[in-house]
């Protein structure tokens, strides 16, 4: 398992995001492809939240954990 380096309120945010994007709110538009990009980066917002952990942010070394 990876180390946590999402901080509380990025997890938070994550989650909301995740949550609004995967609900009947989103916004459609009328390309298909940017609409399966939502759909994406929502999913992977939301393991995110639950994991504590970003591939990003251990790619670019930011570590927000105790914010």
């Amino acid at each position: 398992m990876c180390k946590q380096n999402l901080g509380k309120w990025d997890r938070i945010f994550r989650f909301a995001l995740a949550f609004w994007w995967l609900s009947p709110l989103v916004p459609i538009f009328p390309w298909a492809w940017l609409n399966w990009v939502i759909y994406a980066v929502a999913w992977i917002a939301l393991a995110e939240s639950f994991l504590g952990w970003c591939g990003l942010h251990s790619l670019l070394k930011i570590n927000n954990r105790n914010q």
